[in-house]
């Protein structure tokens, strides 16, 4: 099977650059390379320097291949269908890297259409979108440590906090049009401040290109590319490269749920409904104005498997929180009575989208080992976090959600009121080790007027509000789960966030805010330095009640413990206005007992108020333990303690 031949070649001719053998898995949905063919490659094909072009349009008359180099005419450039597979392909000599290109269709109606290669490498930005030829050239990666330490890394077993960042609004550069930092510009910036704050990881809003600013990034257009808004591929690669030598992983948020109609990009592709479903109530997510992915398509799958394996391949990226999963595997999510299909055994379930996911999983785990895979999934629906093998989805993580919306409804309260809502902050213990879960406070809870994190603290007063936001997160990081913290909330950002302008860094001058810096900083750190808190952060050996039950004082008391006396701590969490006196709480283990931490320390931009640095125990039992504390808790309090060495 020969390709036309290229003007300027004389009677050049070539042979397909796809092997049979990859096409017949392309159409299995197996072919977990082939974002190595499809889209454009720059190869020395049959001894000639060139680029291979390859698309999928099974459906389309003509497809050809046009760009600057070519003058944009369909005509020069005509592509071969390869068989029955539905891939075109044309090998073009000479052809360097810089140029630009799109696919020119004729559809099975005649009609000629415009498309950008959903398989790019790099694109240039919208409107014009149109796909870049990148080099190839091997980046010199500087993290080889960090990837042999990755292989063998549990992420049960280890402390995990997740600092969340959406790019373009992190920093930007007020005497430049405040314009965004670069890939290589905040690279430097952002993994020391990660490093010196204690995250373990960088959580980043969607980089697959996407036109529109305002969807954030999850209304993705390229799935192979980071956007082209903060550099090109070897400057994201720069990036991921010196947050690993940092020792900071990289997270990606990846959008495999669905699509924008945008007329360039997947959208009836070839001129048919090719990578969305064609019946609307399965193929349209009607509040989102978007399309859904046809799972049960093998090609659809296999694209969707090859990003994600392409992210991990090109970029070293450490995992995905994937989005919107509760879309994926319900068929009914969002959709009232006549706006959704049943299953082919009457079910709700999306089969297909079900089995995508498992197989995402496995791919992915068994590629690349120690990396995290998060799922964002708002339903019950069982087994997230369970296996492939006992019959889960995969993931390594959930995120917690019922947590969330408990915590942040209590917290928003009046502390007068808070002791008929004591039982949301208790209750996700009776669920805690159905799932691995990721306590994530995130972009999705600071916007659409739900303000920030500290505008949500119910007080007219700002140093009640940043004393609130810490007694919220000494019991966030204290309680059993891995962290997810969106950016700015940190500091105690006060605006809701604004993805074309910076954070309010200017506000760290003040104690408030830059208490709430500090406060956080030691949380993780206490975190990351006791390795024992991420290890039985999933197993109920790793917590203790000692009374979760006094919910008239506003009063929560809990242990975390590892393997023994050295092993332990003491919180004691004060959500009332109320500061208290000699407070009873049982411990198990006696003699002094030393404060860790305290939120209301001067330090933190606290009262001062505590225990003078820790307690002798009494040998009176209390609470169902042998010995006690009389402590004093400050209002809207959080107390660490843990056993004096003896």
């Amino acid at each position: 099977m020969a390709f036309r031949c290229w003007e300027g070649v004389e009677n050049a001719s070539f042979q397909p650059t796809i092997s049979l053998y990859d096409l017949h898995l392309f159409g299995e949905g197996k072919a977990l390379r082939m974002h190595h063919f499809l889209g454009a490659h720059r190869r020395v094909h049959e001894g000639i320097c060139g680029v291979s072009f390859a698309v999928w349009a099974p459906n389309a008359r003509r497809v050809s291949v046009v760009g600057n180099f070519n003058g944009w005419d369909g005509r020069r450039h005509p592509m071969c269908a390869l068989g029955g597979s539905g891939v075109w392909e044309i090998f073009i000599p000479q052809l360097g890297p810089g140029s630009l290109y799109k696919f020119e269709i004729i559809d099975c109606r005649g009609n000629l259409r415009l498309r950008t290669d959903p398989w790019a490498l790099a694109y240039e930005n919208a409107p014009e979108a149109a796909a870049i030829i990148i080099g190839e050239e091997e980046y010199d990666w500087g993290d080889s440590s960090w990837m042999e330490r990755r292989k063998d890394f549990i992420p049960f077993r280890a402390p995990i906090s997740i600092y969340e960042v959406h790019l373009g609004s992190w920093r930007r550069v007020p005497n430049e049009g405040d314009r965004p930092l670069g890939y290589r510009e905040i690279a430097h910036l952002l993994a020391e401040y990660c490093v010196d704050m204690g995250f373990t990881h960088v959580e980043l809003l969607p980089l697959a290109e996407f036109p529109f600013e305002g969807s954030w990034g999850y209304q993705t257009t390229g799935y192979m590319a980071p956007t082209v808004r903060y550099g090109s591929p070897d400057d994201f690669k720069y990036f991921v490269d010196i947050l690993h030598r940092g020792g900071i992983g990289v997270i990606l948020d990846w959008v495999p749920a669905h699509f924008p109609k945008d007329r360039f990009a997947l959208a009836e592709f070839d001129g048919t409904c090719l990578y969305e479903h064609e019946d609307r109530r399965l193929g349209e997510h009607f509040g989102w104005g978007t399309l859904a992915f046809n799972y049960g398509r093998h090609e659809v799958a296999n694209f969707l498997l090859c990003s994600a394996l392409s992210w991990c391949e090109r970029f070293h990226i450490d995992g995905f929180r994937v989005d919107a999963v509760a879309s994926m595997v319900y068929r009914n999510y969002a959709r009232g009575d006549g706006e959704w299909l049943p299953n082919a055994y009457g079910g709700c379930e999306n089969i297909e989208a079900i089995e995508f996911l498992k197989n995402l999983n496995v791919h992915l785990h068994r590629k690349f080992p120690g990396i995290i895979t998060i799922a964002e999934e708002s339903t019950s629906f069982s087994g997230v976090s369970r296996p492939v093998h006992g019959d889960g989805l995969g993931f390594d993580f959930k995120w917690n959600m019922g947590w969330m919306h408990d915590t942040l409804n209590y917290f928003s309260k009046d502390p007068r009121y808070r002791r008929c809502a004591h039982n949301r902050i208790t209750f996700a213990m009776l669920y805690q080790y159905t799932e691995h879960f990721v306590l994530a406070l995130s972009h999705d809870e600071v916007v659409h007027g739900k303000g920030s994190l500290l505008a949500r603290m119910p007080s007219d007063s700002m140093p009640w509000k940043s004393t609130m936001l810490r007694a919220l997160y000494g019991y966030m990081w204290t309680w059993p789960g891995k962290k997810s913290l969106f950016m700015g909330g940190e500091f105690g950002q006060h605006d809701e966030w604004c993805h074309f302008r910076s954070l309010d860094w200017h506000l760290l001058q003040y104690m408030d805010h830059g208490g709430i810096r500090r406060w956080v900083r030691d949380l993780n750190h206490l975190y990351l330095e006791n390795s024992w808190l991420g290890r039985y952060d999933d197993e109920p050996r790793g917590f203790r009640w000692i009374n979760p039950d006094d919910g008239d004082n506003g009063v929560l008391t809990y242990l975390r413990c590892g393997d023994g006396p050295e092993e332990i701590f003491l919180v004691v969490c004060n959500f009332t206005s109320v500061s208290r006196d000699s407070y009873p709480v049982g411990v198990p283990v006696s003699g002094p007992w030393k404060e860790v931490l305290n939120s209301d320390a001067l330090f933190y931009g606290g009262g001062g108020g505590g225990n003078f640095g820790g307690k002798n125990s009494e040998s009176i039992p209390c609470n169902g333990l042998p010995q006690r504390l009389l402590l004093h808790l400050p209002s809207q309090g959080v107390l660490i303690l843990r056993p004096e060495a003896r």
